[in-house]
């Protein structure tokens, strides 16, 4: 099969291009380099692959390199929180342009099968139940309850402290930052090119991806890349909230493999969401405690506060990527996180914008 990657030399996309030529398929690979995640220089462990440097939002170097392609892995994003609203246009041009550029492209070249890097921010809160209504959204967490330490989400019709479930891919979507919203934006273009087209569309909704090639020190990594940093440096990673709350961490190794059997099997419906995740929830702080293990560094500090678009718990359900795709997670928590500890990662970015 010949694939086009995009976002080739990024931390996730450049596992999947590995595994995609170890596996003896044929890889064009493509980024933008953004320096916010690059610094403008290209990866050593990418150079192997011979990436064209250029941006998913230039039409004509898409007709070039889609030529005889039969599937695309769209992993290019621009990623982080997306706080600020003055990030706003970046986020919609990158995600969501690129991708109606990247979309109508595929259509001139006659391309019916993608692949879309989806996330587990679409869901902002995940589900919950309560003793007395059963499952509900909950409301909104008050900064009284916040500043009290008082964190976990209550029931909207009554006072009861909700009890967290898995997330299933049919749960309610509820983007809470601009970054989420543009991924949801980029399934529902997906959606209707699929539709018009009679192509598929498998949308892998990653939850919190770490491993080898992870960014470090800059806006764009992820919790366990902070707290690797900050034992590095000898201190006590800092742990927000209480640290009970509840997460996924799925191994990056993972994921790309779980790309692969979705560009090995059609997807039931013309826009397919998977949960791309291990199964095995754990805590932030058990995060932050197993990595000073393994570093042999100080124990963490659980500091309080809670970030503005932050959610208490979201763990997934795994099963539709089991039935569908034939997809378990390979890599335990404790394996996977005491490798983190000396796994290489990605150098900070030269300039931000």
């Amino acid at each position: 099969m010949r694939v086009l990657v995009t976002g080739a030399a990024g931390f996730i996309g450049s596992q999947v291009a590995d595994l995609l030529v170890a596996e003896g398929h044929e890889l064009v690979a493509m980024d933008a380099l953004l320096p916010q995640a690059h610094g403008g220089e290209l990866p050593e462990w990418s150079r192997r692959h011979d990436p064209v440097v250029g941006d998913v939002r230039d039409p004509e170097l898409l007709d070039r390199l889609l030529a005889g392609v039969d599937a695309v892995c769209h992993q290019a994003a621009m990623v982080g929180h997306g706080l600020d609203p003055s990030d706003a246009p970046a986020y919609a041009s990158h995600n969501d342009y690129g991708t109606a550029v990247l979309l109508a492209a595929m259509h001139r070249a006659g391309v019916t099968r993608l692949v879309l890097a989806s996330s587990m921010v679409v869901y902002g809160e995940g589900r919950y139940e309560c003793a007395r209504h059963g499952t509900v959204r909950p409301a909104p967490r008050r900064s009284t309850d916040l500043a009290a330490g008082r964190y976990d989400p209550t029931c909207p019709h009554c006072p009861s402290t909700l009890t967290p479930a898995l997330v299933p891919e049919d749960a309610p979507l509820e983007p809470r930052s601009t970054y989420a919203a543009s991924k949801l934006a980029q399934e529902h273009l997906a959606a209707a090119w699929a539709r018009q087209t009679g192509g598929g569309v498998w949308a892998l909704r990653y939850h919190n991806v770490y491993g080898p090639r992870m960014p470090r020190d800059t806006p764009y990594a992820g919790v366990a890349s902070i707290f690797r940093s900050a034992l590095a440096a000898g201190r006590p990673p800092q742990v927000l909230e209480d640290g009970r709350q509840r997460r996924d961490f799925v191994h990056v190794s993972d994921v790309a493999r779980a790309n692969l059997l979705a560009l090995a099997t059609p997807p039931p419906q013309p826009l397919t969401p998977v949960n791309v995740c291990s199964g095995e929830p754990r805590t932030v702080g058990e995060l932050a405690a197993t990595l000073a293990t393994a570093m042999a560094g100080p124990a963490p500090l659980v500091v309080g506060g809670a970030r503005s678009a932050d959610v208490r718990h979201v763990v997934a359900d795994p099963r539709r990527a089991t039935d569908l795709l034939g997809y378990t997670a390979r890599v335990g928590f404790t394996d996977g996180v005491t490798a983190f500890a000396t796994d290489p990662l990605r150098e900070p970015a030269a300039l931000t914008v």
